[in-house]
Order: C-alpha cells, then sequence, then structure tokens
C-alpha cells in the first residue's frame, strides 16, 4: 500500500498532462487535433479515470487506517524561512479526491454527447482537464501556500469555462463577473495567509491554528486581531462557495455550457471554499467569533438562495440559486462545530447536484431541437411541461434528485441535512429554525421545477407563449414570476428560434448514462452516515480528536429524538411538495393570484433581492464616477502643475533671454547689484 501513496502526486498530473498535451496540439496542430475530436476526448476521459482509480484505492487505504502520508520538499529558502511543496492524502484529501474525480469523469463522458457539434469541442475537454486538475491539486496540497496557487487556478479555470462562448456577450459578462467578484474574495484570503504567517510563522494548517491559539492565550496578540485573520481567511471560500455578499456570480456562470455548470456546482469551485474551511478547522474553531461570523453567513445565505430560487424560470438559474442555498447549509455547518455533517452533505450534495445539472442540460438538449438554438428559449419552463413521457431517462433522475435535495427518506440528501439541522438545534434554535424554514422552501421551489418541466402538456410548440416571451408580454400567467428569465433579457435575444421537431428527444447514451450512474451515490450513498451507525463521522472526523470522543458521540444516539427531529424535517419538504403539487401540478392554487397579493415579495425575490441593482449603483456606476473624478484631479491638479512648471520656466527664459547680451561690464553690475543687495538684506536682519 505504501507505494500507491508514493505515487498520489500522479493523480493531479495525470489530467495537466492530458490538458497540457492537448492543449499544444490545439496551438500548433488545430486542423488535425480538431478532426481527431473524439480520440483526444478518450485520451483525457482516460487519464483521469487513471487519476480516479489511484483515488478510490487510496481511499479504500485509508478507510483501512493507513495514516496520513505527507511528501514534501524545499521549494524556497530564504535565512530561517523554508517554503515546503508537496502533497499529502489523510482522510479528507481522500474522500475529496474520489469525488472530484467520479463527478468529473462523468461530466467528461456526458460531454461528449452534450458538446458534440459544438466547434469548440476539443477545446472544451482541455479545459475540463486542466480545471479537474487544478482542483486535485488544491486538494492535495500540504500548506496553504499551495493551496493559494492550486485556488487562483481553478479561478482562471472557471474564467475560461464560464466564458467559453466568449463570442457571446452574456457569457463573456459573466466570465468578468466572475473573475472580478472572486478576486474580493482571493485578495481577502491573501491578506489572512500574510497575516497567520505574520503572528505564527507558519504556513502548515495544525501549526498555524496551535500557535494563533497559543498567542492569544497568553496576550501575544489581541482577539481582534485572531478575529480579523480568520474573517479575511473567510473571505476566499465566502467567494468560491457563493456566500453572502459574495454570491451574486454564481447564477451567471450559468452562461456556460451545462457541463461545466455540472461540474462547478458540484465537485470543483464551490466545493473548494467549504474544503478550505475544513482544512483551516484549527485555526477556526478557536475563534469563536469568527465561527459565528461563518455560522450565520451560511444561514442567510441558505434561506437567501432558497427564497430566489422559487421566482426562477430558467431552469439552469433555479439549480444555480439552489446550490448557493445548499452552500449555505454546509457553511453553516462548518460554523456551528459540526465538521462531520458538512463535509457529509457536501459529498451527497456533489452527486445529487451533478445529476440534476446534468439533467438540466439533458432537457435544454431535447428542447432545442423544438425551439432551436435559442438559449431563452430552450432553458425556460414556460416552454417545457410533460417531457416525462418524451425523456423518461431524464425524468426518473431528475426526479431522484429533487427527492434527493428536498430531503425525503431514504435518499442522500435526507441523511446530510437531517444531521446539519439536528446539530444546529442543539447549538443554536435560530440557525436550526432558519435551516427548517429553507428545507420547506427548498421542497418547494424543487418540485416546482419538477411539474413545470416534466409534468403536464407540452409547450414548446405554442408560438403564442413563444411570442409572448420574446415580447416581454404580461399577459402569460407567470410560473410564480417570470425569475431569472427577465422580459428584457428575452427581448433581446436574436437567435433563430425555428422549430426543428414537433417534440423533444431523449438524450444519447453518454449524456444518460452518467444520469443513471449518478441516481445511485443520491440513492444510496447517505446510508455511510446514518446517526445510528455514522461511518462517514468516524472515518473523516478531524485527526486530532481521539476515537474514544467518536465512540462516546456514536453512543450518544437517542432514538426517540432522532425521529422528532427527522419526522419534522420531513413534515416540513412534504409541506412543500404539496404546495408545489396545488400550484404547479393540480392547479388548485393560481401561483399569479399570490404573486399579486404579495407584490413587494415577490418582486423581492424576482429581482434577487435587487444585489445586482444595488451593487452595479455602488460599485460600478459608483466606481465610474470616482474614476471620472480622479481622472479631473489629474488633468487639472497633477496636469496643471505639469503644465503651470513648463509656462513658468517658458516665460522665464523668455525674461532672461534678453540678459544674455554677451557684455562683461552688464555681467559684473549684476553681479555688484546682487552682492548689494544681500549686504543690505543680512545689514537690516
Amino acid at each position: 500500500m505504501e507505494t500507491i501513496y508514493q505515487y498520489a502526486w500522479l493523480i493531479p498530473v495525470l489530467p495537466l498532462f492530458g490538458a497540457m498535451l492537448v492543449g499544444l496540439g490545439l496551438i500548433s496542430v488545430s486542423e488535425v487535433t480538431n478532426r481527431l475530436r473524439q480520440l483526444n476526448a478518450v485520451f483525457i476521459v482516460s487519464l483521469l479515470g487513471g487519476a480516479m482509480a489511484l483515488s478510490i484505492a487510496l481511499l479504500w487505504s485509508q478507510i483501512n487506517g493507513h495514516p496520513t502520508y505527507t511528501y514534501t520538499l524545499e521549494w524556497a529558502a530564504a535565512g530561517n524561512f523554508h517554503l515546503n511543496m508537496g502533497y499529502t492524502i489523510d482522510h479528507l484529501t481522500a474522500l475529496m479526491l474520489v469525488i472530484v474525480t467520479t463527478v468529473a469523469l462523468l461530466v467528461m463522458v456526458y460531454t461528449d454527447g452534450y458538446m458534440a457539434h459544438d466547434a469548440g469541442y476539443v477545446r472544451f475537454y482541455a479545459y475540463l482537464s486542466l480545471f479537474s486538475s487544478s482542483m486535485l491539486g488544491l486538494v492535495v496540497s500540504p500548506n496553504l501556500v499551495q493551496i493559494y496557487i492550486f485556488w487562483e487556478l481553478v479561478g482562471m479555470c472557471s474564467y475560461l469555462l464560464v466564458g467559453f462562448w466568449y463570442d457571446r456577450k452574456p457569457a463573456a459578462d459573466a466570465a468578468q463577473k466572475a473573475f472580478v467578484v472572486n478576486r474580493v474574495g482571493d485578495f481577502g484570503l491573501l491578506l489572512g495567509i500574510l497575516g497567520l504567517f505574520w503572528a505564527t510563522g507558519s504556513f502548515e494548517f495544525e501549526i498555524m491554528g496551535d500557535r494563533l491559539h497559543g498567542l492569544v492565550e497568553s496576550g501575544s496578540i489581541s482577539n481582534v486581531l485572531a478575529i480579523l485573520f480568520a474573517i479575511l481567511v473567510f473571505l476566499g471560500p465566502a467567494a468560491k462557495s457563493a456566500q453572502f455578499p459574495l454570491h451574486v456570480w454564481l447564477p451567471d456562470a450559468m452562461e456556460g455550457p451545462t457541463p461545466i455548470s455540472a461540474l462547478i456546482h458540484a465537485a470543483t469551485m464551490v466545493a473548494a471554499g467549504v474544503f478550505l474551511i475544513a482544512r483551516m478547522y484549527p485555526v477556526f474553531e478557536g475563534v469563536p467569533a469568527a465561527m459565528n461570523v461563518i455560522a450565520y453567513t451560511g444561514a442567510f445565505t441558505a434561506f437567501l438562495g432558497a427564497t430566489i430560487a422559487i421566482t426562477q424560470n430558467d431552469i439552469k438559474k433555479g439549480l444555480a440559486y439552489s446550490t448557493i442555498s445548499q452552500l449555505g447549509y454546509m457553511v453553516m455547518a462548518m460554523g456551528i462545530g459540526a465538521y462531520s455533517a458538512g463535509l457529509f452533505h457536501l459529498m451527497t450534495h456533489a452527486y445529487f447536484k451533478a445529476m440534476l445539472f446534468l439533467g438540466s442540460g439533458s432537457v435544454i438538449h431535447g428542447m432545442e431541437s423544438v425551439v432551436g438554438h435559442d438559449p431563452a428559449l430552450a432553458q425556460d419552463m414556460r416552454m417545457m411541461g410533460g417531457l416525462r413521457k418524451y425523456m423518461p431517462f431524464t425524468s426518473i433522475t431528475f426526479l431522484i434528485g429533487c427527492l434527493a435535495i428536498s430531503g425525503l427518506p431514504p435518499f442522500a440528501g435526507f441523511w446530510s441535512k437531517d444531521e446539519i439541522l439536528g446539530q444546529a438545534f442543539a447549538a443554536n434554535p435560530l440557525l436550526w429554525a432558519i435551516g427548517y424554514l429553507t428545507a420547506g422552501i427548498t421542497a418547494f421551489y424543487m418540485f416546482r421545477m419538477y411539474f413545470s418541466t416534466f409534468e403536464g402538456s407540452f409547450r414548446g410548440n405554442d408560438d403564442q407563449i413563444k411570442q409572448q416571451l420574446k415580447a416581454g408580454s404580461n399577459i402569460l400567467t407567470p410560473n410564480f414570476g417570470p425569475g431569472a428569465m427577465d422580459t428584457r433579457e428575452l427581448a433581446a435575444v436574436s437567435h433563430d428560434t425555428h422549430s426543428h421537431s414537433s417534440s423533444p428527444h431523449e438524450s444519447p447514451w453518454t449524456m444518460t448514462l452518467p444520469l443513471v450512474i449518478l441516481a445511485i451515490p443520491s440513492m444510496l450513498i447517505g446510508l455511510v452516515g446514518t446517526p445510528y451507525a455514522n461511518y462517514f463521522e468516524e472515518f473523516i472526523h478531524p485527526q486530532r480528536e481521539s476515537a474514544i470522543a467518536i465512540a462516546e458521540k456514536a453512543a450518544e444516539f437517542n432514538q426517540s429524538e432522532f425521529f422528532v427531529m427527522a419526522g419534522s424535517s420531513v413534515g416540513i419538504s412534504l409541506i412543500g411538495i404539496t404546495l408545489a403539487s396545488l400550484m404547479y401540478l393540480w392547479g388548485k392554487i393560481d401561483p399569479s393570484a399570490i404573486a399579486q397579493k404579495f407584490p413587494s415579495l415577490y418582486a423581492l425575490s424576482l429581482n434577487k433581492w435587487y444585489f445586482d441593482e444595488v451593487y452595479d449603483r455602488v460599485f460600478v456606476q459608483g466606481l465610474r464616477r470616482l474614476a471620472r473624478q480622479v481622472m479631473e484631479v489629474d488633468f487639472r491638479v497633477v496636469d496643471g502643475a505639469v503644465n503651470l512648471t513648463g509656462f513658468f520656466t517658458l516665460v522665464s527664459g523668455e525674461g532672461l533671454k534678453y540678459l544674455e547680451n554677451g557684455r562683461a561690464q552688464f555681467y559684473a553690475l549684476i553681479i555688484f547689484a546682487a552682492v548689494l543687495g544681500l549686504v543690505v538684506v543680512f545689514g537690516v536682519t
């Protein structure tokens, strides 16, 4: 087994090698490389498959009790400063490696069907491989500096993939927005890293945590400074994992192709933020104020994302706000000290959210055969309905994903979400109440999405609805509001929407097979973390926590308490599903009447709590006004001072040239007058 650990560095290197080789082919012999598109895809998928096999072997070894393995070499040294680079394999690393490689592999298989006719097919595979490599490198990093390097590589890859269709303005704008918002969080992370190194003299996670707590206890640094460092570090995960107030980039990132939406939302970029919180747990857990900030930020983000998701008609943006909400659960769990519960939800969410996003891509793929290559119409649930009879595999797997995320037993999301809610109730009843209410809203908007897409009659051939959407008409009864598909956006779409078929069709096997495979962990993987036999917690608990403490936690299981808490969470989910059924399946409740009865709340959700408008006015327009004022200062003050100096030089030169007449007697007279003036001045003083 030790030999496997010595070759663990291959896990991030294999997909990096694939991306590099295919990228060089695109640069040097692009025509040949693009002609051999499927050969390139098979090559990249095979390399990632090798990384996945090695990751599974490492996870199995860790499950069987192999100690943490770390390999480092000195990368830089100056005096007493030494910086090592390498890789580490522990329980957390092994788990994340398997999650990333399995989801990424299925996304790559799915990509072959989804991007089959795209001119950038090979380039997309190269980006996917580089993205996977960056995330895997981040996961195995043994210190904070190496994490930061791969952290930025993950951000760069997300920029390339979100803006993959860069010739479309919305995609280019979304990529820039994602890049800028993440730079804000990354700058805070960098300041936090530097602050922690200044205080502790180390970039190692455990050493930083122990030294920081010791310094605070001894009074060497103030508690305020420790809180500041911890919150600055948290800004990085807040941006990557789309937490309030840096959440605004994630819905816009849906402008990228659906496979990358699935990869970003399930196992790579947004998972990186939660992973870093877990990795930095030795620092955070000793700073209670920072833990409270993390917990309340997560709880508010969970509620925020859910309340916005109820008005989305773009199927991908609805899932995007769902991801924001579920990430809020994970962050809240980390903040209340439910370390294993947060990571458990990260794992279960990775599989069912990947399946949901890939399912939405399958729906879009089928809808394009009817409405044409118009992303606004192909993604709008008001153009869907009745797809279950046309797309049976997609509908069944999407339903499984809805049941899992809604927290119904025995699906995976029930066990992980219930674990978070149970520990939140014990730690802070207010946070539990927010999470509990959010669980009901989650069930409502997910089944609203399912019923609007797969049940009822198919609306894709209704030209009247199509024209009303494109014209921005208000005659159309909203599915609880037009949501992300703003009528102004629809009116601006200029793509050809000529129908190619009268009905949608099921996606090819390369797209449906990953859905079927992902359905299995979405249903069953939660069974490894049941409260009465929590194998997941026993495996993933922080290494410094003793086995005795874990055994004591397991012994604390109270069956009656579990049934009360689990029953209440299932109950609120069933209420949400029932409301969605009454509105969108049976038509007993008119959603537009509710929207008209509560116009302020409706508008708040419809306009995404006005965050984009506020940010535009304060930061975009505000910075533009500031830039114009700075330009005025530059023009009038800085340039004015320079121009005045030049003018003074010119005038003085013009005046002095008349004194340069070449007569020695005149020069002597001037010197005499100057000396006499000095004598008079100093004589008077």
